[in-house]
């Protein structure tokens, strides 16, 4: 089974933990690609797909809500995970709580096995005036917060669905 694990990202930290998760996948024997969705121009090819987007304002980017919309038939007919990035801070202090408000909707459309939400990165220096002007209004705190352990466990449940399913 061939995996496609794809994401919306807008300052690379989103990219980063697709690409960690694809790397899970190979090194447990299933064959995985790792590609930014903006570059993605076909789901040909691929048996299940891992889709995940940056959360801005508690919502997923529009080019990963894109996807889904225009691929609905293709991905509902496929096993899919989803993934979202967001949230700053400790474990113990992320915020806020719950789930994207658009991931119930999209993991309805393409009947996705399963979704999580992992903690996100911070780096004042890749962000635009506004964006800056957002995080300081939110007292959002900066550094890199994700777990790479938790976000390894998640490739080991995909594969281990994957290859129980060959």
């Amino acid at each position: 089974m061939r995996v496609l694990v794809t994401a919306a990202s807008r300052h690379g930290a989103t990219h980063e933990i697709a690409e960690a998760i694809a790397r899970g996948l190979v090194r447990r024997g299933v064959e995985a690609d790792a590609m930014p969705l903006e570059g993605l121009r076909s789901l040909d090819g691929y048996d299940a797909f891992v889709i995940g987007s940056a959360v801005y304002v508690g919502r997923w980017l529009e080019p990963a809500r894109d996807l889904i919309d225009e691929h609905a038939d293709t991905l509902a007919a496929a096993p899919v995970w989803l993934f979202s990035s967001g949230p700053l801070g400790p474990p113990d202090a992320l915020k806020p709580e719950g789930d994207p408000v658009d991931v119930a909707d999209l993991t309805e459309t393409v009947g996705a096995i399963d979704q999580r939400v992992f903690a996100g990165r911070l780096d004042r220096k890749l962000l635009s005036f506004t964006e800056k002007a957002v995080v300081v209004a939110v007292r959002a705190p900066e550094g890199d917060f994700r777990d790479w352990e938790a976000i390894d466990a998640f490739a080991g449940e995909i594969a281990e669905h994957v290859t129980s399913a060959d």
